[in-house]
């Protein structure tokens, strides 16, 4: 997964390599093939992964830079009971858990905040709100062309909304809609006030809640602006994973923290191995 880490003027060519292999009789093939690539960027990013994975990464040369969350919010409790078969007392009463946790939050879109889908046509619409660097933080590029091709994902459907507030964009989010629940792949409001991150939220969230199949929305935050919206729009932590770099040789990389969402890896569209994440 190519990309580019916004700091200011700076930009960091990053690669986050969602997995490889080698030969077991082929000692050290993985370790070559992952510093050969190394060598086309400024640096390596690798979040979360295997338990081998994460052992294996400090001996490559990466480093742990921060940690992310990934948060829950139940849509429809009675739906993960869904295909459970023998799991299914479990499954009753995780769905009686969510089901009192989702009593008390939030519910429905921000008075005069819509959000409206984006055909591939018109994504050029979604420049004005793209993610900027601030102070202490520091972004991954976004682009219509990145979203254009994120679009085409055939493993799951993505949908893309520019959310609006007074006639004017104000921000912008890409859901995923996996089995069994929505994920929230990327989210950006071109402001720091809390409650319009709810506000993004909020309109994330209902249109989640119409996707049929849908029992839950889950989403990603390794920054305190993002984290504490989710918490306040019901949202809760389930599961963390560090963040870790590996800089090439003699790569300077910025200070500030890189906020990462889960289109920076292969978590929005992944099946199988993400389903500890939210379990």
């Amino acid at each position: 997964m190519p990309g580019t880490w916004l700091c200011g003027l700076r930009r960091v060519k990053v690669i986050h390599v969602i997995d490889w292999a080698a030969r077991r009789d082929a000692a050290g093939a993985g370790s070559v093939l992952m510093k050969h690539i190394a060598q086309q960027a400024d640096a390596l990013l690798a979040i979360g992964g295997s338990a081998e994975t994460v052992k294996m990464l400090p001996t490559l040369g990466f480093r742990t830079t921060g940690a992310l969350r990934g948060y829950v919010r139940t849509l429809h409790p009675l739906r993960l009971l869904r295909g459970l078969g023998k799991q299914r007392v479990r499954g009753f009463y995780r769905a009686a858990r969510s089901a009192m946790s989702s009593l008390g939050a939030p519910t429905g879109a921000r008075s005069g905040w819509r959000a409206r889908r984006l055909s591939a046509g018109a994504l050029a619409e979604i420049s004005s709100v793209l993610p900027t660097a601030r102070p202490g933080m520091s972004v991954a590029q976004r682009s219509a062309a990145l979203f254009s091709y994120a679009l085409e994902c055939p493993i799951v459907p993505l949908a893309l909304y520019l959310v609006e507030h007074g006639g004017r964009a104000r921000g912008y989010f890409l859901i995923a809609s996996a089995p069994g629940q929505v994920r929230i792949a990327d989210c950006w409001v071109d402001s720091e006030a809390p409650d319009e991150w709810r506000a993004l939220l909020a309109c994330t969230i209902a249109q989640a809640a119409a996707d049929p199949p849908a029992a839950e929305i889950v989403g990603w935050a390794n920054d305190e602006l993002t984290a504490n919206a989710l918490e306040a729009c019901g949202f809760r932590a389930r599961h963390s994973a560090a963040i870790q770099l590996r800089p090439r040789t003699g790569a300077k990389l910025p200070a500030e923290s890189l906020r990462v969402q889960m289109l920076d890896s292969d978590a929005a569209y992944f099946h199988e191995g993400r389903k500890e994440f939210w379990s």
